[in-house]
């Protein structure tokens, strides 16, 4: 009989050999991409233009599958549980991601833990947008025209420990003012469309959400939350202009698969993503719609990355106090 060291790398071989056979057959049929949130937000968004050029590149339909609610958290708890095989992809955001870790402590799927990232896809600058109606074209003058209607104004957001939310809150303490919360289902497109039907004064989503609704005098974009001014709206000030130069929120995308899935398989859907966000046409309408490409080296920079912004948002929650039971 073999030793036993012998016998462990000859096990050891043909697990390899089994992955990379596997690896080379795949994909063998379609691969199923969980968007968390109802069409219309800037996740959809990101989705629905990659999708064909990520089908082309893998030989298969990637089928995109939203399935929103709960924040964000039932389309994370679907992907984590899903087989580990390459046929399930996750695209998360900075909300997923990020932000739900802190503001649901006691939720069973971690996605550090639960998941491996791939590399980060985009990053959708935010807008600090209003109903026209409001008569404010600037930060400063909407925070002159919130002080004089002490609790009369409100805004909306993606849920109550939403990025919208949080980023809103840190705005009315540093400017003083204040606005009642109003929470909506589904991301950013239930947001956006509370405020171009004035259910709401204002919100802070994404740019892409607002690009539309701004070029046909439907909402205004007082500012975008950003380093820089966006492309797409130029002539609009940065929230650092207007005087925070601490809020920019960006909705950044990226893609997962859960944990254990070989890493030939990963390997493969890297470079099929990198691919994807490298093709002009995808670049075209990426940033035509307000969104910046970003990617990573690799998919162990891209957990460095996550590891910091988990650590970062831990600490905004904390002095807003939205955790949730």
């Amino acid at each position: 009989m073999k030793p036993l060291s012998q016998r462990i790398l000859t096990v050891l071989v043909c697990l390899l050999a089994a992955g990379a056979a596997h690896a080379q057959s795949y994909p063998a049929r379609p691969v199923r991409m969980i968007v968390p949130f109802n069409p219309g937000g800037s996740s959809d968004f990101v989705a629905r233009i990659i999708q064909p050029r990520m089908s082309e590149l893998l030989g298969q339909q990637v089928v995109v599958d939203n399935r929103a609610g709960a924040s964000g958290n039932i389309g994370v708890e679907i992907a984590a549980r899903a087989a580990p095989d390459g046929y399930t992809l996750f695209l998360g955001n900075v909300g997923t991601t990020a932000i739900n870790p802190s503001v649901f402590p006691k939720f069973p799927v971690k996605p550090v833990r639960d998941f491996f990232g791939l590399t980060l896809l985009v990053d959708v600058p935010g807008a600090f947008a209003t109903h026209p109606s409001v008569p404010a074209n600037t930060v400063k003058e909407f925070i002159d025209y919130a002080k004089a209607r002490p609790g009369q104004l409100n805004y909306g957001s993606a849920g109550a420990g939403s990025a919208q939310r949080l980023a809103f809150e840190f705005f009315m303490n540093k400017a003083g003012i204040q606005l009642v919360h109003i929470p909506y289902k589904g991301g950013a497109g239930a947001a956006t469309t509370a405020v171009l039907a004035g259910e709401v004064t204002a919100t802070m989503v994404t740019v892409a959400s607002f690009i539309p609704h701004v070029k046909t005098g439907r909402a205004k974009v007082l500012a975008v939350m950003a380093p820089k001014r966006s492309p797409a709206l130029p002539q609009v000030p940065t929230m650092a202009e207007s005087g925070f130069p601490e809020l920019k929120l960006g909705s950044w995308q990226a893609m997962y698969v859960p944990k254990d899935t070989p890493r030939p398989i990963v390997n493969r859907l890297y470079s099929v993503m990198i691919k994807t966000m490298e093709d002009p046409e995808v670049v075209k309408r990426l940033e035509t719609g307000g969104a910046e490409i970003v990617t990573n080296k690799s998919p162990e920079e891209f957990a460095a990355f996550l590891k910091t912004q988990n650590e970062f948002w831990a600490k905004i929650v904390k002095s807003v106090g939205a955790v949730a039971e």
